[in-house]
């Protein structure tokens, strides 16, 4: 399987940094060592001073497929759930700035943190209008609506699918609302789609 995250897809998340929206989706890739799954404990690397996290809607593709019309890409998922995108923004910044690829920032071991549970898509009236949210030691942090991303979920998968083939049990994080932020050692974070608690981890 494959961890394919989606770059800026919330127009507030794109003004808190350079504030240029991208004129097509902007994907990256995770490997499947930087999961980290049933709630366990995040170990800051030693390798940043500045871990950001990143709180997003995740989908699970359940059937392969390559170049999929958007009107079909519904058939290709039916669950949902929550994940954070954490980010070494120290080591981010200086690869940008020198052009170079982010993975050493963003594809590390543990990168990835899911929840155990996912939800499946009956259980929301509008997918378009799933409200999600995280906290840190019970303050929230980052809050938003699916509804706000530039492009949804099916928009998402059809674009994704001209350049890479989905295979089953690939995960798509689909981007962050505004509000990132560092975390530290101690720090509890909670990830919430609408009231329910989904992920429930400590940094270490």
């Amino acid at each position: 399987m494959k961890i394919i995250c989606i770059g800026k897809n919330y127009l507030k998340h794109v003004k808190e940094f350079d504030g240029k929206v991208p004129e097509e989706l902007c994907f990256f890739m995770k490997p499947d060592t930087s999961l980290l799954k049933n709630n366990e404990d995040f170990y800051l690397p030693d390798f940043s001073n500045d871990m950001h996290h990143e709180v997003e809607l995740v989908v699970k593709i359940d059937k392969a497929g390559k170049n999929i019309q958007e009107k079909f890409a519904h058939k290709y998922y039916s669950e949902i759930s929550i994940g954070i995108d954490f980010t070494a923004r120290d080591l981010q910044m200086k690869l940008k700035a020198n052009g170079l690829p982010w993975e050493k920032a963003k594809a590390f071991d543990s990168a990835a943190p899911i929840a155990p549970i996912f939800l499946p898509v009956t259980a929301f009236n509008d997918l378009n209008n799933i409200n999600f949210h995280l906290n840190i030691n019970g303050k929230t942090v980052q809050q938003g609506n699916s509804g706000d991303m530039i492009y949804k979920i099916d928009a998402i998968i059809a674009e994704v699918s001209r350049y890479i083939t989905l295979k089953t049990g690939d995960l798509i994080y689909t981007g962050t609302p505004e509000g990132v932020g560092a975390v530290k050692i101690g720090d509890r974070l909670q990830a919430h789609i609408e009231n329910q608690c989904l992920l429930d981890f400590t940094v270490k």
